[in-house]
């Protein structure tokens, strides 16, 4: 799954990885680095300009908020539970079968957290000891340093409780595509905890490789068969791990510091 993840990049360096045509000043995101459900989020999208004479698409960094609400739902409050779509289904599950087949988009990042039951944890938990696992952080990213493209979905609500003009009227949210952690070695994985990224979790983001990014964000692509095919995971052995401070367990903690790579698993946790 993706619960959190890591976005810094200033908006005009994601302006010109991802050749975005417009944004605006409005839309810029302070980095953050401790990014959970429900917050705004920077997002990359081929939509047409509203109210331009000109319908062509034009690639667009937007804020979007975590937590995709379906156009047809009646109040927002399930958007928390929707924060990641399974690659597997995400073609027929009614929350996003149209937002799939329409509006795709790409939620850049520097990584994601996920994390780990510590193995002197687990044995308690077999052992029957009613002792709550302290489990363990890694931070996941491209080994390479790049930007960790992560394949996504939006959808637009409308507060049928506001005016029109009401700043509030429109919700965009969005969701991440979810997809089978790699069993294959990490490309840097670290001397002491998990050596690939189903060691750490059954489930990882999507990550699309810049190959497919125009075709995962082309609008006029909208047929099932067709896009499930840039659904395949991306090769083997781009990705390394290193486990981080257990203070990101706390949402309220947001800085550089907890990108902070440690030695070793923290104590009580070890893997």
């Amino acid at each position: 799954m993706c619960g959190r993840y890591a976005a810094s990049r200033r908006p005009e360096d994601l302006a010109g990885i991802f050749e975005v045509e417009k944004w605006e000043p409005e839309e810029t995101l302070a980095p953050d680095y401790n990014v959970a459900p429900t917050k705004e989020v920077h997002a990359v999208l081929d939509r047409p300009l509203k109210d331009a004479a000109d319908p062509r698409p034009v690639r667009q960094l937007r804020r979007l908020k975590w937590g995709l609400v379906p156009s047809w739902a009646k109040t927002p409050e399930g958007g928390a539970r929707m924060i990641n779509a399974r690659a597997e289904t995400v073609h027929e599950k009614p929350a996003f079968r149209r937002a799939f087949a329409a509006r795709r988009c790409i939620l850049p990042a520097d990584g994601y957290y996920e994390w780990v039951t510590g193995r002197q944890e687990r044995d308690l938990e077999v052992e029957g000891k009613r002792k709550r696992p302290r489990k363990q952080p890694y931070f996941v990213l491209p080994a390479d340093g790049s930007v960790f493209a992560m394949a996504g979905l939006y959808e637009f609500w409308r507060d049928r409780t506001l005016p029109d003009d009401h700043p509030q009227a429109w919700w965009v949210t969005c969701s991440v595509i979810t997809t089978e952690a790699e069993t294959s070695p990490l490309a840097e994985a670290p001397a002491e905890g998990p050596h690939a990224l189903a060691d750490i979790h059954p489930r990882m983001p999507l990550m699309l490789t810049p190959d497919r990014w125009d075709a995962w964000l082309d609008p006029a692509r909208t047929d099932p068969d067709d896009l499930r095919e840039l659904l395949a995971a991306p090769p083997a052995g781009l990705m390394r791990a290193y486990p981080v401070s257990t203070t990101v367990s706390n949402v309220r903690n947001n800085g550089p510091e907890l990108l902070k790579e440690l030695e070793g698993p923290e104590e009580g946790t070890l893997f």
